[in-house]
């Protein structure tokens, strides 16, 4: 199907690495919890639109280029890692009714998960060595073919944004109505952004 080998695996292994626990995962479902179902899918556009920016990037040769400067790259690596940190802190630190990190407004939302995804150079390493396992040299049609690819991500992330925006809502309301079980999930969330932030900081 245009070009790739194997439509059906190439749908279930997208399934598979999006419920992979993860800093997009994380701030998909703190963004729901955070400012309800707007939040939710603004912080899903913004995944959407972070993967479709390393995506293009994977296929226009990116990864080889960071590959050759090791510093660059790197660089991008301790970014992406202090961002979490710092967002993690200041939620682990939070006072009880004190303003969220995360911004009510769905556009703060979006640029923080667009944030999140950008900063994680690995990512572009890793569409660089997935979309081949699925290309057919014999039947591959181009840029049409990454197209294909490219809107399937698209398309199922958004479908995936969509179900846990909707499960973190209604699980949120009932978490509102006990502040300290709040309070805790909330400094249980920055622990995760800062080790998260770790990982990649060390990571190699």
């Amino acid at each position: 199907m245009f070009g790739i080998a194997d439509y059906g695996a190439f749908v279930a292994a997208i399934v598979l690495f999006l419920a992979i626990p993860g800093p997009g995962n994380l701030a998909l479902i703190t963004s729901t919890g955070k400012g309800g179902v707007r939040a939710g899918l603004a912080a899903t556009m913004g995944l959407i639109a972070g993967d479709q920016v390393l995506m293009w990037a994977a296929v226009a040769g990116v990864a080889a280029l960071m590959n050759a400067y090791p510093t660059a790259f790197h660089a991008v690596q301790w970014l992406g890692a202090a961002y979490l940190a710092w967002l993690g802190f200041r939620m682990l630190i939070a006072k009880p009714g004190a303003a969220p990190i995360l911004q009510i407004r769905p556009r703060q939302f979006f640029r923080q998960a667009l944030s999140i995804t950008l900063l994680n150079p690995k990512a572009i390493v890793f569409y660089m060595a997935f979309f081949p396992l699925f290309l057919d040299p014999t039947r591959h049609q181009g840029m049409a073919t990454f197209a294909v690819m490219a809107l399937t991500i698209a398309s199922l992330t958004f479908l995936y944004g969509l179900t846990m925006t909707l499960l973190t809502f209604f699980l949120a309301e009932r978490l509102r109505a006990s502040p300290r079980a709040s309070g805790l999930l909330n400094k249980l969330a920055g622990l995760f952004l800062i080790a998260f932030g770790v990982k990649l900081a060390v990571s190699r």
